[in-house]
C-alpha cells in the first residue's frame, strides 16, 4: 500500500506480476529520459551555421560536372564557382592575351594562391575555381560562355560579365582593361582529395 508520509510506493504488498510490471515501466521511463537528454547533446557536436559561415571547408563532388558546365557552392557566405572549361574556353585564354584585352594577364596581383597562377589560374587546367563576386562593388557576375554576342561585342570570347556596372572577365576570371572592376576575380584556397572531390577553404598540399 502507499506510504503517504514518505511520498514513495511500497511494492511489497502487490502480487509478483504487478510488481514486475511496475518495476519494468519505471526502468523504461528512466531510459527514455536518458535518450531524450542524449539527443540534444549529440546535436551540439555538429558544426553550426555560424561555424560554416566563419570559413569551415566545403567538400564538393565534381564527378557530374560536364565540360562547359558550372556549379555554385557557398563558402564563408559567398558563392564559389566551379567551371569545367572546354578546350575552346582554354584556347580563348591565349586569344584575349594576344589581343591585349586584359588589365592583369599575368595575374600579378594576389587574387589567387601560389599554386593557382598562370593564365589558367587553376591547379588542373580544365577545372576553374573562383569566388563569384565582382571586385568592383561585390555584385554577382553572370556566366557568359558564348562568343561575340550582340550585347558584348566582337572582342568577347566568353567568360563572366557583371551586369551591375559592365565589368568583364575572361574564362580565368581575369579582368578586362577599361572596366570598373580593378582586379581579377579571386581564387579561393582549395585542394583535391581525389580526381573528383575538391575541398574549398583548404590549401593544396605541397608536392
Amino acid at each position: 500500500m502507499a506510504n503517504a508520509e514518505q511520498g514513495s510506493l511500497d511494492l511489497s504488498d502487490l502480487d509478483p506480476k504487478r510488481r514486475r510490471f511496475l518495476t519494468t515501466s519505471v526502468g523504461v521511463v528512466g531510459a527514455a529520459g536518458v535518450v531524450g537528454l542524449a539527443v540534444p547533446m549529440l546535436k551540439s557536436f555538429a558544426p553550426s551555421a555560424r561555424a560554416r559561415a566563419a570559413g569551415a571547408p566545403v567538400e564538393v563532388d565534381i564527378s557530374k560536372l560536364e565540360p562547359g558546365q558550372m556549379m555554385t557552392v557557398e563558402w564563408r557566405g559567398k558563392p564559389v564557382w566551379l567551371l569545367n572549361r572546354t578546350d575552346e574556353a582554354l584556347a580563348s585564354l591565349v586569344t584575349v592575351e594576344d589581343e591585349g584585352l586584359l588589365a592583369d594577364p599575368e595575374s600579378g596581383m594576389p587574387q589567387q594562391p601560389d599554386y593557382a597562377v598562370g593564365s589558367e589560374r587553376s591547379i588542373k587546367p580544365n577545372i576553374l575555381v573562383l569566388l563569384g563576386v565582382c571586385t568592383h562593388l561585390g555584385c554577382a557576375p553572370t556566366y557568359r560562355p558564348e562568343v561575340a554576342p550582340p550585347d558584348l561585342g566582337p572582342t568577347w570570347f566568353g567568360g563572366f560579365f557583371c551586369p551591375c556596372h559592365g565589368s568583364k572577365f575572361d574564362f580565368s576570371g581575369r579582368v578586362y582593361a577599361g572596366v570598373p572592376a580593378p582586379t581579377n576575380l579571386e581564387v579561393p584556397p582549395y585542394k583535391y582529395l581525389t580526381e573528383t572531390q575538391i575541398v574549398i577553404g583548404e590549401d593544396q598540399e605541397s608536392a
